[in-house]
């Protein structure tokens, strides 16, 4: 079988992974394998995705794609800041039945901000949020993205989302990849989409 062939079938479960997950297929996914090759793509997958798994599950959703989102907008990546700034802003609706003052439409003029910005803006956006426990979560993910080590088990997973997040940063940057939908199992969630972007085009 050609490696083109190969790379489709590849291609092809990695999307019907992610459809299982979350809904859809991100367009992110063949820029993965062209990048990484068939058995790369399989390889990193299966390094990284159970781990990040269980990182969602023993940090909690909230504190994992704002991790990721941190991570994305300061290396500069749309796509993926998107991704995780619209599943945290469904998950937020969610628990919280109000909107969170960030609106994942504006990762374009966030994207790039010097850390020192980013990380004020974030602390101003998780005050009005009131997830105060979070702004320290924003701000080590911030140093450790510029090199602090984690000093416990939970830094340590943030550490890897770090680094994981920062490779697929890199690959969607690099495609030029559009922002599509929110990286998480809420996004099946159809009625709260829908609810979601009702309450944003109601507040302009």
């Amino acid at each position: 079988m050609g490696g083109r062939a190969v790379d489709r079938i590849v291609t092809g479960l990695l999307e019907w992974g992610c459809r299982r997950m979350w809904g859809f297929a991100p367009r992110m996914i063949p820029h993965i394998v062209a990048h990484k090759g068939a058995a790369g793509s399989l390889r990193w997958f299966a390094a990284n995705m159970p781990r990040y798994l269980t990182t969602l599950h023993v940090l909690g959703p909230a504190r994992t794609h704002l991790a990721a989102l941190v991570v994305s907008l300061l290396n500069g990546c749309v796509y993926c800041a998107y991704g995780h700034g619209y599943a945290l802003e469904l998950i937020y609706l969610r628990d919280r039945d109000r909107l969170f003052p960030f609106d994942a439409r504006a990762v374009h003029s966030w994207a790039g901000l010097p850390p020192r910005a980013l990380a004020e803006r974030m602390r101003a956006v998780l005050q009005a949020a009131g997830m105060h426990a979070e702004v320290i979560w924003a701000d080590r993910t911030v140093e450790m993205l510029a090199g602090s080590q984690p000093v416990d088990a939970a830094e340590a997973r943030i550490a890897h989302v770090v680094r994981m997040l920062s490779e697929m940063n890199a690959i969607a940057s690099a495609a030029g990849v559009e922002p599509d939908e929110a990286q998480n199992p809420v996004n099946k969630d159809h009625g709260l989409k829908e609810r979601h972007a009702a309450m944003r085009a109601g507040v302009g």
